[in-house]
């Protein structure tokens, strides 16, 4: 069976009109006579969708019951039942309701798609996993609902529904997208114009991306080798020498004369890695590159021309940038050079520019550094096999062995040309190969003991021996040296990245990176100075090893950080080669010394912080929430007292009861103030015992109004281990807040439910709901979300009754209620097997 097709509605922001066009698609595919059924099609109260949905079959939805409400999802086995040729499927990174086959709707397609049904759906840019951060930043608002891109890349097609800023703003303001009550919010936070411009332009990347990903596929299906200048694209050779930052900032400008103009810096290194450019030239040239919005890369090819005229056709570049040669004019007696072999050799689709700058012409210039020296042990050991080995090989070959052969000795005296290469360079082979043809040419050439040479051949064979010699000694050298040079810069890349992923990250310490300092460099100790100005005395801000050093100039090595700071090292002296190491070290010992400062100051402040805070909230607590009862009691009790006024019985009745509210008001705002108190200070000591929730639910309340719960638990549930008191409190609190949010028509649940070692109490709301953002935050002492519709108090019965939980061994978390609303979930501890209600633990420590 064939897998069917997916086609995808891409938009950059909900109402740009994606619905709108899949559904036209379902009327021109029903026209046409294909058979077409919407699987689900959510319209959300939009007249113009909603008419879009007569006139085409319908698949029922499939009813689910979760948390006491009743949901409906796409019924995919209805779907397949139905086997239609093509499936309407709106809002493809939904996420289904507890109980569904599949957790994402995404999921639900995949299997109409593996069942031969085509797919036609809806996507916002904002639900690809991989702009979750990105769209973050943007809007400030996380999304939750993703579908993975490859899920999106895969699809047949992706078509754009595209719409500006501001006609989305006016369809918003005209109310075709959320009911009137809603607009103004919304084009104050999401929908405003930067908000849109920057999604926008993120979705028209996107989409781009994929289309030049369609491209590069169709090129290569077709084997379509010629280029098409579908946009620029300015591929920049480089040399690794300082003109390539010209020739990047001239194709940089290039780039910009043409609409989606791109750059591509590439490198050619040769197929045995052994280049003789600068390793850090290459790292600016890259770093400029990504600075102006272009990409580097690194191929792998001997033939220079070839390997860049192929790696620019692949990537269907139009344009070739390089820089005049650098080689004098008797050089090119050896050839024409890469521009004009490029130049020649590019053909009509490719444009090549060649850029004057001021290397050009001057010579290419010695090689880069050697890279490390060899030692001066090996250098001493080298010219010892160099020099001595030759003549103590022709004392052995005279005496023990005279007859071996004019081609064995040479044999034997090229092998140690190749030691002394291998052990002290190039010189000492160069050494050995010149000691060793003139001891060839006395002792083992005929006639012997004479520079005379009887038989040409034998002045062949000797010739051919230095030349060998030397050429192996060469190659030796330089293979020995390159890998040496390959060996250090492979430990220098190991320590930089330490650097740049745990110091960058704060995930080490300043005596974590010493300490990593004197193992790297063999140090006996390190330490981090620091000075105020540069006549006060230097004071250690970190050290490590026995015996820091208190001053640079007593130290073995030093790595100056500004004016004021420096790195000492105890132990040997450095050589040249490891300071630019010891440099990056330093520079991030003051980085993380900084950071350690900062977050000390930071912790303090934000102590402070809290605790001007918490004494502002309470001074505005007793200010008003505190005094308004007492007014209230006041005026009551002064009117009962007046003789001028003769009260009735009701109105007596009325003002009692009036002193009564405000003073069990009073009661309740100064326990929450005690409790809070109590948890600050961790003197709350909860005794942990055994219990039923139905004996301490209903209890907790009697403070709210009768008709305002709706209780649900269930008697068949385990107990649980809690004080009773603060769970009673705990319970209370979070009752009150939901009954203080929640419509008076809308009565709150508080149901009970056993999840494998745990008990869960939630308390369920339909009020105006938290967002996510702010759902931590309500739990803090002296908060409130928003103006609370009924009532009043200081912000405290939350974070009371999260203290309280939390002290018992449990949790509370707030969570939305489907369909709006706000649902508390108090999670407790299951008693365990055997214990029996009433009996008392040792108590449990208080959790601040």
């Amino acid at each position: 069976m064939a897998r069917g097709k997916l086609r995808i509605y891409l938009g950059a922001a909900p109402g740009v009109g994606k619905t709108y066009a899949m559904l036209s698609e379902a009327h021109r595919r029903v026209e046409r006579g294909t058979d077409c059924v919407v699987a689900f099609v959510e319209h959300h109260g939009r007249p113009r969708t909603e008419v879009m949905l007569h006139g085409l079959e319908e698949i029922p939805r499939k009813q689910l019951v979760y948390r006491g409400a009743t949901f409906t999802e796409m019924d995919i086995d209805a779907v397949l039942a139905r086997r239609p040729q093509v499936a309407m499927v709106d809002e493809l990174p939904h996420t289904n309701i507890p109980g569904s086959r599949n957790t994402k709707r995404w999921q639900d397609v995949e299997e109409l798609l593996a069942a031969g049904i085509d797919v036609v759906s809806t996507v916002n840019i904002q639900h690809l996993e991989s702009l979750g951060d990105i769209v973050e930043s943007i809007t400030g608002v996380r999304q939750q609902e993703t579908v993975p891109d490859e899920v999106v890349r895969r699809a047949d097609q992706i078509e754009l529904v595209d719409m500006s800023p501001e006609a989305l703003r006016r369809r918003m303001a005209h109310g075709n997208i959320y009911r009137p009550d809603k607009v103004d919010a919304a084009l104050s936070n999401y929908f405003r114009p930067g908000n849109l411009t920057a999604l926008r332009e993120l979705a028209l990347l996107w989409v781009a991306d994929r289309v030049d990903e369609y491209l590069q596929q169709y090129r290569s299906e077709h084997r379509v080798s010629k280029i098409w200048g579908s946009r620029e694209r300015i591929v920049v050779g480089l040399t690794g020498g300082p003109e390539g930052r010209t020739l990047i900032r001239r194709a940089a400008r290039l780039a910009e004369k043409g609409a989606g103009g791109e750059v591509l810096a590439v490198y050619i290194t040769r197929s045995d890695g052994l280049t003789s450019v600068s390793a850090k030239e290459l790292a600016v040239q890259r770093t400029l590159a990504e600075d102006l919005g272009g990409t580097f890369h690194q191929v792998v090819g001997d033939d220079v021309p070839v390997a860049l005229l192929d790696f620019s056709r692949g990537v269907n570049a139009t344009q070739i940038v390089l820089g005049v040669s650098r080689r004098k004019s008797w050089q090119y007696v050896f050839g024409p050079g890469v521009g004009a072999t490029v130049a020649r050799d590019s053909g009509p689709d490719l444009d090549v520019h060649l850029i004057t700058h001021d290397e050009a012409g001057k010579g290419r210039g010695l090689p880069a550094g050697r890279g490390t020296q060899l030692g001066r042990a090996r250098i001493v050991w080298g010219w010892l096999v160099g020099v001595l080995g030759p003549v103590l090989l022709t004392l052995l070959l005279t005496g023990a062995a005279p007859d071996v052969g004019l081609a064995n000795d040479m044999l034997l005296f090229l092998t140690l040309t190749v030691a002394a290469a291998l052990l002290g360079g190039l010189l000492p082979a160069l050494a050995s190969a010149a000691v060793g043809s003139v001891l060839l040419n006395w002792y083992f050439t005929p006639p012997v003991h004479t520079f005379t040479v009887s038989d040409p051949e034998n002045i062949v064979a000797i010739v051919i021996f230095v030349g060998v010699a030397v050429s192996v000694a060469s190659v030796v050298d330089l293979a020995a040296r390159r890998t040496q040079q390959a060996a250090r810069l492979r430990a220098e890349s190991e320590i930089l990245s330490y650097l740049a992923g745990n110091v960058l990250r704060g995930e080490t310490g300043l005596e974590d990176l010493l300490e990593r300092v004197r193992e790297t460099f063999g140090m006996e100790s390190v330490a981090l100075l620091e000075r105020e100005s540069e006549v006060a005395p230097w004071t250690c801000a970190g050290s490590v090893g026995p015996r820091p050093c208190q001053d640079p100039d007593d130290a073995d090595a030093d790595m100056p950080v500004g004016d004021n700071m420096a790195l000492a090292l105890t132990g040997r002296v450095l050589p040249a080669a490891d300071r630019r190491v010891l440099a990056a070290f330093a520079a991030q010992a003051a980085i993380v010394l900084d950071r350690r400062r900062l977050q000390n100051e930071a912790e303090q402040a934000r102590e402070l912080a809290e605790g001007n805070r918490i004494r502002t909230a309470l001074l505005a607590a007793v200010s008003h929430d505190l005094r308004t009862p007492l007014a209230g009691i006041k005026a009551s009790v002064s009117s009962l007292r007046s003789d001028d006024v003769e009260w009735s019985e009701r109105d007596r009745a009325d003002l009692l009861e009036a002193m009564e509210e405000g003073a069990d008001r009073l009661d309740h705002l100064v326990g929450n103030l005690l409790d809070m108190s109590r948890l600050q200070t961790g003197t709350v000591t909860p005794i942990i015992r055994g219990i039923d929730l139905d004996e301490v639910v209903p209890m907790a309340l009697g403070g709210v109004p009768e008709h305002s719960v709706e209780l649900d638990i269930p008697e068949t549930l385990p107990m649980v281990e809690v004080d009773k008191g603060l769970l009673e409190r705990a319970v209370a609190n979070v009752v009150e807040n939901a009954v203080k949010y929640s419509p008076a028509d809308a009565p709150v649940l508080v149901s009970a439910s056993a999840i494998a070692d745990r008990v869960e109490i939630r308390v369920v709301d339909r009020g105006p709901g938290v967002p996510d953002e702010a759902k931590n935050r309500i739990f803090e002492p002296f908060q409130r979300y928003g103006d609370a519709p009924r009532g009043a108090g200081v912000g405290l019965g939350l974070a009371v009754a999260r203290g309280f939980t939390e002290a018992m061994g449990g949790t509370i978390d707030a969570e939305d209620t489907p369909g709006g609303g706000l649902t508390m979930v108090l999670s407790l501890r299951r008693a365990t097997a055997g214990r029996q209600a009433g009996e008392r633990d040792v108590p449990a420590p208080a959790v601040s």
